[in-house]
């Protein structure tokens, strides 16, 4: 059931003029579904009310109708108590607020909105008063409070039948979540696509509406010259994101169990702050695709987040409250985090080195948020250590709360006095005895807004304007979620540190920096035994044997993806020590991501220099493409290490703007490179995985692998989409040195299963055909793949 669905449309009648943010003016319907709900009540009617009184005079005009799930006879009791509880700004006389909250009940009516022909009637009914009051439209804007769910159907509805006419604007309003993972926000992106448009859909993250947060862009520009000659890894030490709590997360058990910390605020209120501070600064600022171009950047720039660059805890109560709130037994346990510290680094040579801690939990000390860039000191003192030039160096943007109650932007003396060229906010030079982050407020310059206004409110306004630069685009979206989820899936059954909560968590959750990982700082801790989810299985070790004759490497898939990295960069150190170099060919599909992730991470002294990548299988899409094997190669291991670009060989299945097609030679032409640079056209190492099917590379089952000769490239279909590939072949595959399949995940096991039984059948099971000729085969089996 999705609760009480509300709708409310304002109109707000008023005399000519101009509009204002450079809009025409006209008729603007505001929208709000599920507005009766938590969110509505306590900020989007405030939000909205302060939206018509910044406007009344605008030029616009604008109607009130609320309509929702329920029948009209019981919503409207609750609908009108819910906005009669609206304020006026404080700049508002008395008098002027009473008169103009009489207007806002006044204009609002209540009607039941569920089904389609319900929409229908709500377009039908603005359209007559257009007619009847002589308006021209020019916009609706629809707000979306309603579970993640219901959206792809609202925006069908109100695509076929409550769209505006005659050229008047969309605005349709998105409440996080936007998915749990990269496929599932791609998915929601794919449906909301079908209705909307990309421009007409605003992803509201209310941080950004947070005065500091929104201040971030234009303080870097207004102190640009000092900012930078210090704004790089040679000057910052580290950037520090935060965002604690003291309250749990009791009666809000039944979402939160399923999103965790990391999903609630860090994939996207701190993400967002972590752009915003590293984001290369437009040239326009008020362009809002430059800005979000500039923050999409940020993220092909990211070296992967995973299970080493993160520590997980949860409160003490969080399993009990579970118990209570699902009705689960007392024998269940959550593994949902609700604390978490992430470590993440750009790999770019501004903040090459530059750890960025993102930390975020329920429970904790105090309640604060802030982004900290603590610089280093390049002053030492001999004496009198109390000095102003000894003291800590940082620029803290202040959310608020904590023991600074308001937002501020707080600038250590020892670093420069900022100016800003903003009337909405203003210095202030007198201060109460508190202590921020280390320093007494009195070491700093601070700065905060001369009004302080509400980060809905704020948003509200820029949706009615068009800004779109304070909003999440699909592409930055879909790229958030790119860094996240591996990160998510790493810790999927991981326990986490067990803490008390408040207080008494005393240094259980300090975390230590070693090198690209992070870990507790404090590694004893006692929890009950039920915490512990029975036996670890990380009583295995690295085993090894035999499969089909080849040679067997096993372990848990973390021990096994670092024992194949090992063997890597020795098969790669022993190549360059005799023939100065090595070639080794990269298969695509998800298995090798961890890998990856683990060579970008881990082996700073693999030759990269004297290595050449080659790929042993690519799609037929462009490189530029999300199912490109060669895109998934170079986000997640090509971009992150020193390897000459002339080094690097894509396969050319795009010639002639034409995608793998025979008469263009691409295959012949990949055959020729690897018959000139590859002595014999033996790499040294081919890293291979299996599909389901019993497929390797892109040789598939039932396609005729013989009929390929003696050619090493061949281009092949297979059974699902994209249909068409280019595949290095056996011919090619059994000339390498060494050869490894690598095959992970209980998913496998069947598989795996089945292989040790059957005989060689290169046309069934393609995989039984890789017999290197005069090299090494080994099989690297996660235990999951082998013992299910």
């Amino acid at each position: 059931m999705l609760g009480c669905v509300v709708l409310l449309l304002v109109t707000l009648c008023t005399q000519g003029g101009n509009g204002e943010d450079g809009q025409t003016p006209g008729h603007v319907s505001v929208v709000i579904v599920g507005g009766t709900g938590d969110l509505a009540k306590k900020y989007l009617w405030q939000g909205f009310f302060h939206l018509y009184v910044n406007h009344v005079s605008s030029g616009n005009t604008f109607s009130f109708y609320g309509g929702g799930l329920t029948p009209a006879d019981k919503a409207k009791p609750v609908f009108f108590e819910i906005l009669k509880a609206v304020n006026c700004p404080k700049d508002v006389s008395q008098e002027r607020c009473a008169l103009l909250k009489e207007q806002f009940l006044r204009l609002s009516e209540y009607q039941q909105l569920k089904t389609i022909e319900e929409y229908q009637d709500l377009s039908k009914h603005i359209e007559q008063q257009l007619q009847q009051e002589g308006l021209s439209e020019a916009g609706r804007l629809f707000y979306l409070s309603v579970p993640a769910f219901a959206y792809a159907d609202i925006a069908e509805k109100i695509n076929s039948s409550c769209r505006p006419t005659s050229g008047a604007w969309l605005r349709v309003v998105l409440e996080k979540p936007f998915g749990h993972d990269f496929r599932s926000a791609q998915v929601l992106a794919s449906q909301l696509g079908s209705s909307l448009k990309d421009e007409e859909m605003y992803r509201i993250d209310h941080y950004l509406g947070k005065q500091v947060v929104a201040k971030i862009l234009p303080f870097r520009i207004e102190n640009k010259k000092f900012l930078d000659p210090i704004w790089n890894k040679h000057h910052i030490e580290r950037v520090e994101i935060v965002l604690k709590e003291t309250l749990d997360v009791k009666g809000r058990i039944p979402f939160y169990d399923q999103y965790g910390v990391i999903r609630d605020v860090m994939q996207n209120h701190l993400t967002e702050v972590m752009t915003l501070l590293t984001m290369r600064l437009p040239v326009n600022l008020s362009s809002s695709e430059e800005v979000l171009q500039n923050k999409l950047h940020i993220f092909s720039s990211i070296l992967p987040v995973g299970k080493n660059q993160a520590v997980i805890g949860q409160y003490q109560e969080y399993t009990t409250q579970v118990q209570q709130e699902l009705n689960k037994t007392k024998d269940h346990i959550s593994i949902t985090p609700t604390f978490a510290a992430v470590l993440a680094h750009i790999d770019e040579a501004q903040f090459e080195g530059v750890p960025i801690l993102l930390i975020s939990g329920k429970k904790l000390d105090e309640r604060v948020g802030y982004a900290r860039i603590v610089f280093k000191n390049d002053i030492f003192c001999l004496q009198n250590h109390n000095s102003i030039h000894c003291k800590p160096k940082q620029i803290v943007f202040y959310f608020g709360h904590g023991s600074l109650q308001y937002p501020a932007i707080l600038v250590s003396k020892n670093l420069f006095k900022p100016v800003s060229k903003d009337s909405e906010w203003k210095e202030v030079t007198e201060h109460k005895d508190v202590s921020i982050l280390g320093l007494p407020i009195s070491d700093y310059y601070v700065q905060i807004p001369t009004e302080q206004r509400e980060a809905y409110s704020e948003l509200i306004s820029y949706i009615f304007a068009g800004r779109k630069d304070s909003f999440i685009s699909t592409e930055n979206l879909l790229a958030s979620w790119g860094m996240w989820t591996p990160l998510l899936s790493s810790i999927a059954s991981s326990f986490p540190r067990i803490y008390p909560g408040g207080a008494d968590n005393g240094d259980l959750l300090n975390v230590r920096l070693i090198g690209k990982e992070i870990s507790y700082n404090s590694e004893v801790v006692i929890i009950n035994n039920d915490q512990m989810g029975g036996t670890s299985a990380n009583g295995f070790q690295v085993m090894q044997g035999k499969f089909r004759g080849a040679d067997l490497v096993s372990a848990w898939a973390e021990e096994l993806v670092e024992r194949l990295a090992a063997d890597l960069q020795g098969a790669a150190e022993k190549a360059v020590l005799e023939s100065g170099v090595f070639h080794l060919a990269l298969s695509g599909g998800s298995t090798p991501l961890a890998l990856f992730h683990r060579l970008a991470l881990h082996h700073f002294s693999f030759p990269w220099r004297d290595t050449h990548v080659w790929m042993a299988d690519e799609r037929c899409v462009p490189v530029t493409e999300f199912e490109s094997n060669f895109q998934n190669l170079h986000d997640h291991l090509l971009q992150h290490v020193r390897i000459p670009y002339y080094n690097i060989h894509p396969m050319p299945v795009q010639l002639n703007e034409r995608l793998c097609v025979e008469e263009d030679g691409g295959r012949l032409l990949y055959e020729k490179e690897i018959r000139k640079l590859v002595n014999g056209s033996s790499f040294h190492f081919v890293l291979l995985g299996v599909g389901y099917d019993g497929h390797t590379a892109s040789l598939f089952p039932g396609s005729k692998t013989d009929k390929h000769g003696e050619s090493l490239v061949a281009l092949t279909e297979s059974p699902v989409k994209p249909h068409q590939r280019m595949s290095l072949t056996f011919s090619a595959i059994n000339r390498a040195h060494e050869v490894a399949l690598l095959v992970m995940g209980k998913g496998k096991h069947e598989l795996i299963t089945q292989l040790s039984r059957v005989e060689d059948n290169p046309e069934k099971w393609p995989v039984t055909g890789v017999k290197p000729s005069d090299g090494r085969l080994v099989w690297y089996l996660d235990y999951d793949a082998l013992l299910g």
